[in-house]
């Protein structure tokens, strides 16, 4: 569980590892009525085509359909040959007449409309509702505190400073001289876990892999400042961006900067060397049993090391009211470099340490500072590419407020954008479509030949025990607000920003420690909120989910074509589906517990289709960097991607065969069959357009193709692709090995 604070950027430097997010790529167009306009509409853009006679029942001129037209026109570029580059087919005119920063990827323009949807849901009177929920008003509050910029500068840095001198033991780096004395670095990382701080060791609460009903502790390595090793190996701009950084921010807390270089470089040092120990994710995919089961009575004897694991894990959980029992199960990772942190500062100074340990603290906390240190961020971001437009500020409180109470933000939501009858309508489409897509999805298992019949018989199982989530849970929508209240019964804020945020990070904290004794609900909605652009696989519960904020065109609409819909919300449907068999998610069985239940065969049969993935992205290049994707690091979205395209279509086809001449075409686009479109609609939601430098960081850290790679891959494999097309294996946009797990 995390909260999130940044209201200087429009990005991140990395996704979380805590969930399996199929990152997609989308628009929200305004919508225009139906009048006399739209045949002028029809007109128009028949007007840019060569051959095109217009039958009025051919043709779809719904509202909608019109709309999509002149997306998807405004898109493609039709002097490439789509056999040879479908990606730049369907979205070189997109790249070309998009800027960078402000309109990067298709995604961006979706989620931006939902961060201003949000903000109109926070600002909008509710005097109309005499009976608003709490957690409804303290959304409110929470916003208004972020908006209320006179107020934040005149607190200043002040509180935060305060908390750090009068909790923390004070912060070195910003006074020449300080007492170490009564430094305990065990009690300080205690005192800033209390703030849902990971420092130096991760502890937590995690769903017992193995048993999927409980919930177990955890512990193992927390996240360097950016989560890769590589950074630190070799000086580059990025290491030397990252001390000034340090240095900056310092600076300008301190009238004495005499050691400020100096304990800069120590710390930078210091993590270099814990740097070295700490495990990649490919390290980590790779060791999958690397993980050690313990108990918390037995943990000081597998940890025998100089710091005492077992007084700061009970301890960090008493200080939420929960104590620990010596029978309580611990999952303990990454265990060498326990060990070696653990040695490592032993030897370490105090002032390095101290140091070291407030910085991480302070380093997510900038973006709420005065504007001087925000721009020292910008300053350090821009180094990785990441271009920051000065969003208004409305925008970023609002996608604050919906980061961390998104599920109040989505009471509002649902409220006003899904009436009973518009939600039925949507539940019959997606349970139709994911039925479907299911189905598809089986028929492709019980056809395969490289799976022995129990691993097929087990796996026919698991699909069809998947859990679907969609769009938002049930208690959002009743009268009863009891749930949301006492989901959000400690979020009562005040006007002051800073301390509204430091009391956020206390209550995350507290409820990751507090759910440990809490039952597994594994047909309860997830922790993500409904108003996110996004969907979800979650192998503990065998679960995926489909939020509200995704269920917007291009990838679904009611009234759309099933040939864009199936091309669109349908491939993340199977994407989602995927997961559960790639080679993360074919590790856990249908009740989510991680245990072998295929047989050795067919695990081998599986690698060998894997390997075949793996090698077709690794031998990507990207362009303008002459650089290679990694194809490992990318395997399971890879074949998510592969799987969920192949799954989607093939439930579309049966839609077509069951349903002949049902899809009218679109005006201006009447030359591609519906099964063009298909494809046409699933490779435009992958548009994108980014700065080098911010490609190479997604290369080096995202487990998710680049956009064009996440196009041309699936397409390249699918015969059905080819046929559609006409192309023959061999041309740029069609392999002749063609690689298939699913």
């Amino acid at each position: 569980m995390s909260i999130s604070i940044n209201l200087a950027t429009n990005s991140s430097i990395s996704q979380t590892r805590s969930m399996r997010p199929f990152i997609v790529l989308g628009i929200l167009v305004g919508i225009f009525a139906l009048s006399t306009v739209v045949l002028a509409v029809i007109l128009a853009i028949n007007n840019r085509t060569t051959t095109e006679t217009i039958v009025n029942n051919e043709l779809c001129v719904t509202p909608y359909c019109v709309k999509a037209a002149n997306y998807l026109i405004e898109s493609l570029d039709e002097t490439v040959e789509p056999c040879e580059d479908f990606y730049q087919f369907v979205c070189g005119t997109w790249i070309k007449n998009n800027r960078i920063p402000d309109d990067s990827t298709v995604f961006d323009l979706l989620r931006t409309q939902l961060d201003y949807n949000v903000v109109d849901l926070l600002t909008s009177s509710s005097t109309n509702d005499t009976n608003e929920p709490k957690a409804v008003i303290n959304a409110r509050n929470l916003y208004h505190s972020c908006m209320n910029d006179h107020n934040i500068r005149k607190e200043g840095y002040d509180p935060l400073l305060s908390l750090i001198d009068n909790e923390f033991g004070s912060w070195p780096i910003i006074q020449s001289s300080w007492d170490n004395s009564t430094f305990d670095l065990l009690n300080l990382l205690l005192k800033l876990r209390k703030y849902n701080n990971n420092i130096l060791f991760d502890i937590g609460t995690s769903i017992d892999d193995r048993n999927s009903t409980e919930y177990v502790l955890r512990i193992g390595q927390a996240y360097l400042a950016f989560d890769q090793r590589e950074y630190f190996m070799n000086e580059s701009k990025i290491t030397v961006a990252y001390r000034r950084y340090m240095f900056d921010i310092a600076s300008s807390l301190s009238n004495d900067t005499s050691t400020i270089e100096q304990d800069v470089n120590d710390m930078y040092e210091f993590e270099r060397e814990i740097a070295k120990h700490y495990w990649t994710t490919d390290e980590q995919k790779h060791r999958p049993n690397a993980t050690i089961r313990t108990t918390v009575g037995k943990l000081r004897q597998l940890l025998n090391t100089t710091f005492d694991f077992t007084n700061y894990l009970t301890s960090a959980y008493a200080s939420a009211n929960v104590t620990l029992m010596d029978s309580d199960l611990v999952i303990v990772g990454e265990i060498d470099y326990l060990y070696n942190v653990s040695s490592i500062i032993h030897q370490v100074s105090p002032r390095i340490l101290q140091n070291y340990v407030i910085w991480r603290f302070m380093m997510p906390l900038i973006g709420i500072l005065p504007e001087q240190f925000r721009n020292i961020k910008d300053n350090f971001n821009h180094v990785f590419g990441i271009t920051t437009v000065e969003r208004a500020r409305t925008v970023k409180c609002g996608s604050f407020v919906n980061s961390n109470m998104g599920f109040a933000v989505s009471k509002l939501y649902i409220k006003k954008y899904f009436d009973n009858n518009a939600r039925n309508q949507l539940y019959s489409k997606l349970y139709e479509m994911i039925a479907n897509i299911r189905k598809a999805f089986i028929d492709m298992l019980e056809d395969s030949t490289w799976m022995d019949s129990m691993s097929k018989t087990k796996n026919i199982e698991k699909a069809l025990a998947v859990d679907e989530k969609i769009g938002y849970p049930d208690y959002l929508a009743s009268d009863n607000v009891t749930q949301l209240e006492i989901q959000y019964a400690d979020y009562v804020f005040d006007s002051s920003f800073i301390s509204n945020i430091l009391k956020l990070l206390q209550i995350k904290a507290k409820e990751e420690f507090q759910v440990l004794r809490k039952d597994v609900n594994h047909k309860g909605w997830g922790s993500s909120p409904p108003t996110v652009v996004n969907a979800f696989y979650m192998p503990s519960k065998n679960q995926i989910t489909f939020p509200a904020g995704i269920l917007q065109m291009p990838f679904f609409h009611k009234d759309a074509p099933k040939y864009l819909n199936y091309g669109g919300i349908g491939v993340v449907i199977g994407h989602e589906i995927t997961h559960g068999f790639d080679d993360s998610g074919r590790q856990f069985d249908k009740d989510g517990n991680r245990i072998p239940w295929w047989t050795n065969e067919t695990v081998k049969q599986f690698g060998e289709r894997k390997t075949c993935i793996v090698d077709q992205y690794s031998n990507y290049t990207v362009p303008n960097l002459n650089i290679q994707a990694n194809g490992d690091q990318t395997q399971d979205e890879d074949i998510a991607d592969n799987g969920g395209l192949r799954e989607a279509f093939y439930a579309y086809q049966k839609f077509t065969e069951a349903n002949p001449n049902a899809d009218k075409r679109l005006p201006g686009l009447s030359k591609y069959s519906p099964t063009q479109m298909f494809f046409i609609n699933h490779a435009y939601t992958s548009c994108a357009k980014m700065t080098d430098a911010y490609a190479r960081g997604r290369v080096e850290s995202d487990v998710h193709s680049l956009g064009q790679f996440r196009v041309n891959g699936p397409t390249s494999n699918f015969v059905e692709f080819d046929r559609a097309f006409s192309c023959k294996p061999g041309q740029g946009n069609s392999r002749v090995r063609k690689c298939t797990v699913w």
